[in-house]
């Protein structure tokens, strides 16, 4: 089945992006640091990165505390899930019309 290159969603794409959507597909929900820390990015680049997924609907920020201390968790969202998926479906089949 061919690839059609219109269904590679540009909000997952990009590399940081990507990370952070295969990271909560597999944990559903991570802090804040430990996303900054797995993906070796900056505090600023992560909150932008973060924004432009939350605006699309695919993540969802929780602010809150942990005893005294601020603490800012991300969850994915049932459409962010489903992004993902449609995303991954379409690479594949882009993957194996390049190896044919």
């Amino acid at each position: 089945m061919p690839f059609d290159l219109e269904q590679i969603d540009d909000v997952i794409h990009g590399r940081v992006r990507l990370g952070i959507m295969a990271l909560l597909v597999r944990d559903e929900i991570a802090d804040f640091n430990q996303i900054k820390d797995q993906l070796k990015t900056t505090q600023g680049n992560l909150s932008v990165h973060l924004r432009k997924l939350e605006e699309a609907g695919y993540v969802k920020i929780i602010k809150g505390y942990l005893g005294r201390k601020p603490r800012t968790q991300v969850q994915i969202s049932q459409k962010g899930r489903k992004a993902f998926k449609t995303y991954l479906d379409e690479m594949s089949r882009l993957i194996e019309g390049a190896r044919e």
